[in-house]
């Protein structure tokens, strides 16, 4: 697309995204380093938001950032609702920043949708807190799966979407019928950038990503999950609408409930994760604008020798030549909205 010609002398952007457990946090830092270091990362992992929430969504100590400033990480306590209009907002802020600052800013995550949030001109439906007690009082008194059903006959696509036992994503969706007239599942706009933005994705062979999934969850549940967990459920997790749902928080709170082992739990989370990177590889196949960099790895799912340096090669090629403003546009898939 064309953009404004003021636009044209700022950093051209990046966006870092694709499936969990890839390695997006490294490559953003190994990119700006190889950049020149005059670069700000900003998260877009959801539940990297939250404050305490640390070893289960795999967030970078501050010792590992190399000096980088990271802008949406720690910004909501886990009694908060992650909400991706809010999202939008602040991190679309600390993008005009530190462009502003003449630095180049990198969003780093696999939220999709908290991506589009700030690259794409995306806007998202108010709310009604009146209209959307009285689905959750129903959904109190009938049941989640009822209002699920309701929401199947009104909108049979997002109710495709949205488990049936999901009743915070079924209430939002009614009221977004009710509140626009419209189907949940409102098309989202076309696939164009409001700035130049290189868009990068690590593409690994699924059964080494499964490994990597896999290794991962078992050093969660071996490196402090439960005691996080603990710690996080005296500051109100349980209570938090949206915290308590995360994966490996939620198998960390069946084990300090008794209702799971240890072992289980880090297989429930494996489970749970590599059906999280099926969809967010589909997520972000429809995006025409991602440039994929393939992985050689072994079978433990480690990168081979030399394949650091080339990937962090090839995506420094792609950014130089600002190969993001050429990429073609078109119409996205529809999919639910809401915070």
């Amino acid at each position: 697309m064309n953009h404004p010609a003021a636009r044209q002398s700022e950093p051209v952007r990046v966006a870092v995204v694709g499936p969990t457990a890839t390695g997006k946090s490294d490559l953003a830092l190994d990119l700006a380093d190889a950049l020149g270091g005059r670069c700000e990362m900003i998260n877009a992992d959801a539940f990297q938001l939250y404050r305490g929430m640390n070893i289960g969504t795999a967030k970078l100590p501050v010792s590992e950032r190399r000096g980088y400033p990271h802008h949406q990480l720690d910004v909501l306590e886990v009694t908060q609702e992650a909400n991706v209009a809010s999202y939008q907002r602040h991190a679309r802020a600390d993008l005009e920043a530190i462009t502003a600052r003449g630095r180049r800013p990198i969003m780093v995550g696999g939220s999709g949708l908290y991506v589009r949030a700030v690259t794409d001109a995306l806007d998202f439906p108010g709310t009604d807190p009146a209209v959307r007690a009285a689905f959750q009082d129903r959904a109190d008194a009938e049941g989640a799966a009822r209002l699920w059903e309701e929401l199947r006959e009104a909108d049979p696509e997002a109710a495709a979407r949205i488990e049936p036992s999901n009743t915070r994503r079924i209430v939002r969706a009614l009221e977004v019928i009710q509140l626009t007239g419209r189907p949940f599942t409102a098309s989202l706009p076309r696939y164009a950038d409001l700035a130049p933005t290189v868009h990068l994705a690590l593409r690994l062979d699924r059964a080494a990503l499964n490994a990597r999934i896999d290794a991962r969850a078992a050093t969660m549940f071996s490196s402090g999950l439960l005691e996080e967990t603990e710690a996080l459920l005296a500051s109100g997790l349980r209570e938090g609408p949206t915290a308590a749902r995360a994966i490996g928080y939620a198998q960390a709170i069946a084990v300090l409930d008794g209702h799971l082992t240890r072992q289980e739990a880090a297989a429930e989370t494996a489970a749970a994760t590599r059906k999280l990177a099926s969809r967010q590889i589909k997520w972000f196949r429809r995006d025409p604008r991602v440039h994929w960099l393939d992985v050689a790895v072994d079978a433990a799912g480690q990168w081979r020798p030399g394949e650091r340096e080339r990937v962090v090669a090839e995506a420094v090629r792609i950014v130089r030549a600002g190969a993001a403003v050429a990429q073609p546009e078109r119409t996205g898939e529809a999919i639910g909205w809401g915070p």
